[in-house]
């Protein structure tokens, strides 16, 4: 069985009732078995033998003791993506970001502040593990949740490839093979499974649906025909209701909307999923793959055709209004970054930020943030060329103009906030218009992942009240690894006085002869002697790159 359903009722008679609680996970993380699409059978990762791994669930307030035990042969880490991790930064997850890997044999105890209420999901961030299985839902709910509704249901989306992902990127990076590698088009999984579960309705009743993207390279397409959804959250933000009949999601984000069921169980209905890579040609039965689920009212009652809309209406990130009223933020400073592609001496093509490609440096950053002194600390250099560090300002209002010039969209992931999303629209001479959000409603959508469209811009607002280093990176996986990233280096004057790392994240760096202070490459100052020499650009930007490998 693997549909997750709860009934609103009783979470919120225990919210009201119970005081914060410790959330006791043990997880041993380690290889499994795996035939997902029926003809691939593949080694995947699993915890506690099985796959999939069980959603985790807790009510805002809590404290989630997740215990990992890495029975791999390789480093392992975890990330709670969503969760801000506000004076926790050194339990954020990502490998030589904020911690060094858990090394095999070892285990770890991550502890998660459950004080942001919404839909995330926790994923390994070491070694791009979540692409091969070490993904699950996590839902942090309200003690009193803003609207009612009588029961949930969360489904989990996932693309499943019939390769490890580490082959995949070695064929992807190797200048000896045509690039892209062939096409290995993936298939869907539902909750882990590749049937989509039966999603039960009672007549009047009010059902909320979290649905999560957590794809490594493809997007969902969802909708209810025959049913009206309304959007209340993106990303853990909570909106005003919005009317919609279709969800487009990319890699890494969620939604939940409300849908109250017709008054009588005459009829059931279908549900659509549609898994595909728009960057591509279509391909008859591999993009898109269609699959659809049953909604069932009364069990052998007919299944009503599916009609769609005459205007069918897909949710629009900067249409949705924020619940909380917030106005558009002040802007302090502007950063303008430039994602896509170049083609390097080696042969390689790698992704790039205004022409930079992301490599791990050789401690952790967030290590240097803390170890060096705040002069040296607040100098971007200290951090590494392929770190691609950006120093900001403690309470600084930053706005981030993004801008996509290429062939393929991007759903670009922040760790430690949310944004708002201000506008966005077309690059060059296009006449389309640009769209903003409503100046009527005038609280924009917050989120934490955000698609930037083909060939568009979007602009990104947030405030550095959360001092940390934070990743800002695509989370299609094979692009991460190609390097699309870089590192804000949030107030580390400030972060020195208020965060120490415990001891037991410092040992999993020496038991694996790795620095705990320093600079990027473990020295003082800023001597960087022993990191590895950036790679160099072989021609300007690749503007419009092939497809990678979908």
């Amino acid at each position: 069985m693997f549909i997750y359903r709860q009934a609103a009722s009783a979470v919120l008679l225990l919210g009201a009732l119970a005081s914060a609680a410790r959330v006791l996970v043990d997880w041993n993380v380690g290889y499994v078995n795996l035939d997902r699409d029926g003809h691939s059978p593949r080694r995947a990762i699993g915890v506690n033998g099985a796959q999939p791994i069980p959603p985790v669930f807790a009510t805002r307030g809590d404290t989630l003791v997740l215990t990992v035990h890495n029975s791999l042969d390789m480093s392992t880490s975890i990330h709670a993506h969503g969760l801000f991790q506000n004076g926790t930064n050194y339990m954020d997850g990502p490998a030589m970001v904020t911690q060094c890997g858990i090394p095999p044999g070892q285990s770890f105890t991550y502890e998660y502040e459950a004080d942001h209420a919404g839909t995330f999901w926790l994923h390994g961030h070491d070694h791009h593990q979540n692409s091969d299985g070490l993904r699950t839902p996590l839902v942090v709910r309200e003690r009193r949740e803003p609207y009612h509704y009588d029961e949930e249901y969360l489904l989990s989306l996932e693309d499943w490839y019939p390769f490890e992902f580490a082959a995949r990127l070695k064929d992807t990076l190797d200048p000896t093979k045509t690039f892209p590698p062939p096409a290995s088009f993936p298939h869907a999984l539902f909750n882990g499974h590749p049937t989509t579960p039966k999603l039960q309705f009672k007549p009047g009743k009010t059902y909320r649906i979290r649905i999560i993207n957590m794809s490594t390279t493809e997007w969902f397409q969802f909708s209810l025909p025959g049913h009206q959804m309304h959007v209340i959250e993106a990303d853990g933000e909570y909106s005003r209701p919005s009317a919609v009949d279709g969800l487009d999601m990319g890699p890494g984000q969620r939604y939940s909307v409300l849908v109250t069921a017709h008054p009588t169980d005459s009829h059931n209905y279908h549900y659509n999923a549609t898994l595909y890579a728009g960057f591509v040609p279509r391909v008859e039965d591999k993009n898109p793959r269609y699959y659809q689920g049953l909604i069932e009212y009364r069990e052998g009652s007919p299944i009503m055709p599916a009609t769609e809309p005459k205007h069918f209406k897909w949710v629009n990130d900067v249409e949705l209004c924020a619940l909380s009223g917030n106005p558009p933020l002040p802007v302090d400073r502007q950063i303008e970054l430039t994602v896509g592609g170049s083609l390097f001496t080696t042969g390689q093509i790698m992704d790039v930020i205004n022409n930079i490609t992301y490599a791990q440096p050789k401690i952790p950053s967030l290590y240097s943030a803390i170890s060096l002194d705040a002069p040296l600390a607040m100098n971007e250099t200290v951090y590494g060329p392929q770190t691609h560090a950006i120093v900001l300002q403690h309470l600084e209002y930053i706005e981030l103009l993004v801008n996509s010039p290429n062939s393929l969209p991007h759903p670009m992931h922040l760790h430690g906030h949310a944004f708002q999303i201000i506008e966005y629209g077309p690059l060059g001479n296009n006449s389309e218009p640009v769209r903003r959000f409503s100046s009527e409603v005038n609280a924009p959508m917050q989120r934490d992942t955000i698609v930037i469209p083909v060939n568009s811009y979007v602009k990104l607002r947030f405030r550095a009240d959360n001092p940390g280093v934070w990743l800002f990176h695509c989370h299609m996986d094979i692009h991460f690894g190609m390097g699309m990233a870089l590192t804000f280096i949030e107030a580390p004057d400030v972060l020195r006085q208020r965060q120490r790392v415990p001891d037991s994240m410092l040992e999993l760096c020496r038991a694996q002869g790795i620095r705990t202070e320093g600079n990027a490459a473990g020295n003082p100052g800023f001597d960087l002697t022993g990191l590895p020499t950036p790679p160099i650009r072989a021609n300007r930007n690749v503007p419009a790159l092939p497809p990678i490998d979908v």
